[in-house]
């Protein structure tokens, strides 16, 4: 049951419902998007409901979930344990907000608007593919200069001595 084949197929099914409902919410509507995030003028919260219709789906099942002793179709449950607050998280996520404001598409609606040929899906899907070169590239510089900026951190390891 857990053969790649099988895995591969559930993926590209749950790819195909995701997009069959973003269509039919009118979520690869970019003014749909820009909608909503328009409060002081003709506001449309359609995107509020889909949202929340997702967090509450969320919230139903995913404790039930994670009571088995393992996913469908993996050995374990990848949960992220990390909480912390970076600036690589903040600025990074200020860039998705400010990409899905400017172009009205967020990944997954980009991709069902581009996979159907929409010139304006295909230009952000194109964009989001160069963003993501870019930042392969530019990251490990980044790294590298902070690294190379950042005081010497103490040894924190415990040294045993023998007696």
């Amino acid at each position: 049951m857990n053969s790649p084949v099988v895995r591969n197929l559930s993926y590209l099914l749950a790819g195909v419902l995701f997009a069959i409902g973003l269509g039919l919410a009118g979520m690869t509507q970019p003014t749909k998007v820009v909608g909503f995030l328009d409060f002081l003028g003709d506001w449309d919260p359609s995107l509020a409901f889909v949202m929340v219709g997702g967090i509450l789906t969320h919230m139903a099942l995913y404790r039930f979930i994670v009571k088995r002793p393992s996913p469908l179709m993996a050995d374990v449950f990848q949960i992220p344990t990390s909480r912390d607050i970076t600036p690589r998280l903040v600025i990074g996520s200020g860039l998705f907000g400010v990409g899905w404001a400017v172009a009205g598409y967020c990944p997954g609606p980009g991709l069902v608007a581009g996979g159907s040929g929409s010139t304006n899906g295909l230009l952000f899907v194109g964009s989001m593919l160069a963003g993501m070169v870019l930042f392969k590239v530019v990251s490990p510089l980044l790294a590298a200069v902070s690294a190379d900026e950042a005081p010497a951190a103490p040894d924190t390891q415990e040294s045993v001595q023998a007696s």
